[in-house]
């Protein structure tokens, strides 16, 4: 062989020997390694050798979050993935290394329950949506049928679920239906301790009553108070002071001073609907009628014939809203138990207008007669109502369409029909009152008739007489049912004059 070649041969030796031997290090140096990349939001935080390692230091590490909540264990935060990866050469970090960035980009987690509460739209606003976090479903249950029970008497309630309720053979109520206008889901999920955790039913309540979990303010019992008068003093009625202290079932609940009483208006976070029969006796209002005198001084009055109120047994359909009936009503039925007798009044010839005030009533020393059809039904009274004073009586039961009447002879001054017969609550058509009349009377007196249909039967400037139909009842307005808002004031009610019950014309 020659020289050249053998030359040649060697270094094609020694080659083939460099990469037999640089090709054995290198696969032994990329040998694959079995690791797990830690996501956080979809964010990549790292390579850790031992999945289990670092979720028994997220654990371990935080018993602050386990006093706090009572469990045995804690979680990474929601966002959180790690997931098997195979590497040749990318660096591995410590699990404490990854736990540590971890705890400053985000927050752990326990295992709970998230409450989805669903309002539907509705004419005047979106769908709502709010969410509860609970450590335990049961405290949810817990706390929903608190809130059910604030309105529906517990032996009902459960008589209602069990489908045990009595039939009404004399007075009484039925309940036909219940349940929440909002649609409500309960689904496990891990929470995050950052966000606000219910751990027990008392809390709970509170909020699904008041739509807070702030501290409320509460009234302490001193001699001589009733529901009725702390009611009147904190601005509410004395049903919506019930609802706020279920403790008491009844307005003449006996009372011990130093009772705590709260006082906060209710803002419901869950709507409780129901439809219940009702058969009760309701007192129809006398006509207070006075006569001309001339044996009488100017100026005195004597009452000849005293006025008894008609009793009517009456059965309805009625529709209440987390404790509150709405303004119209049902009748089905009524059987005349007692009749109405008039109340006289004799006069002298110049007999002049007085007018006292015990308690918003007022001496009209005049004749009225009541403004709808019989039997009726008070659905609001002269009262507080919402966080606001209700200055008129709300009349229903007569049903959408049937007359009102001029309560007394007087003049049309003012009118509105604008509004459609159908509003709903927060309409603010004609001032909210809807499609309305007002009606001058002597001594400066005004009686108002609201939430009427449009097509009204009078208009400004006629002379009305007592008991002419002037209107039809609607729902106009800010209205949740067919209903007449009645009111009584001294001057022009929309001209600054003073509203009065009026209860004092009847």
């Amino acid at each position: 062989m020659r020289t050249k070649d053998k030359i040649l041969l060697g270094i094609v030796g020694i080659g083939m020997f460099f990469l037999l031997f640089f090709q054995g290090f290198t696969t032994h140096a990329m040998e694959p390694q079995n690791v797990y990349q830690v996501y956080l939001d979809g964010e990549k935080i790292g390579l850790v050798a031992d999945k289990a390692e670092l979720l028994d230091l997220i654990n371990e590490e935080q018993q602050d979050i386990k006093d706090t909540y009572q469990v045995d264990q804690v979680y990474p935060p929601n966002g959180f993935d790690i997931v098997p990866y195979i590497t040749y050469d990318e660096k591995i970090v410590s699990a404490n290394e990854i736990y540590k960035e971890i705890q400053e980009k985000s927050d752990f987690t326990v295992e709970g329950y998230v409450v989805t509460i669903t309002s539907p739209a509705s004419e005047t606003e979106e769908e709502k949506v709010t969410t509860i976090s609970v450590l335990d479903d049961d405290i949810y249950y817990e706390a929903e049928h608190r809130f059910i029970t604030a309105f529906v008497d517990e032996s009902d309630y459960q008589a209602y679920l069990n489908n045990t309720q009595e039939e009404i053979v004399d007075v009484g109520s039925y309940i036909n239906h219940m349940a929440f206008e909002e649609t409500v889901t309960i689904k496990e999920a891990y929470i995050s301790v950052h966000d606000k955790i219910f751990v027990d039913a008392d809390e709970l309540t509170q909020y699904l009553l008041y739509g807070t979990t702030d501290s409320l303010p509460t009234y302490s019992v001193v001699q001589g108070d009733t529901l009725a008068s702390i009611a009147s003093a904190s601005q509410l009625n004395v049903r919506e002071l019930l609802i706020a202290n279920p403790q008491y079932r009844n307005e003449n609940a006996v009372l011990a001073i130093g009772d705590k009483i709260s006082t906060n208006l209710i803002n419901p976070v869950l709507t409780l609907y129901q439809e219940v029969r009702v058969t009760e006796d309701v007192e129809q209002a006398f006509t207070r009628t006075t006569v001309v005198d001339n044996s009488l001084r100017a100026g005195t009055s004597q009452v000849t014939q005293s006025g008894v109120t008609g009793l009517e047994r009456v059965t309805q359909e009625v529709r209440i809203i987390n404790g509150e009936r709405t303004q119209d009503a049902n009748v089905i039925s009524s059987v005349t138990i007692r009749e109405a007798v008039d109340e006289i009044t004799a006069v002298g010839p110049k007999y002049s207008y007085v007018t006292t005030a015990h308690g918003n009533i007022l001496n009209t020393g005049l004749s009225w007669s009541w403004p709808t059809m019989t039997p009726y039904i008070i659905t609001t009274n002269y009262e507080w109502r919402w966080g606001e004073f209700h200055n008129a009586i709300d009349i229903s039961g007569t049903g959408f369409g049937s007359p009102i009447y001029a309560a007394r002879g007087g003049t049309v001054v003012e009118t509105n029909a604008s509004c459609a017969n159908y509003g709903w609550y927060g309409n603010s058509c004609g001032m909210t009152y809807g499609n309305y009349i007002v009606i001058e009377h002597e001594n400066n007196i005004y009686t108002l008739y609201s939430h009427i249909t449009s097509n009204l039967l009078v208009q400004v400037g006629n002379r009305v007489t007592q008991g002419q139909q002037i209107a039809y009842m609607g729902s106009s307005g800010s209205s949740t049912g067919a209903h007449l808002h009645f009111g009584l004031s001294v001057g022009n009610p929309f001209r600054g004059g003073t509203w009065y019950s009026p209860w004092s014309l009847f």
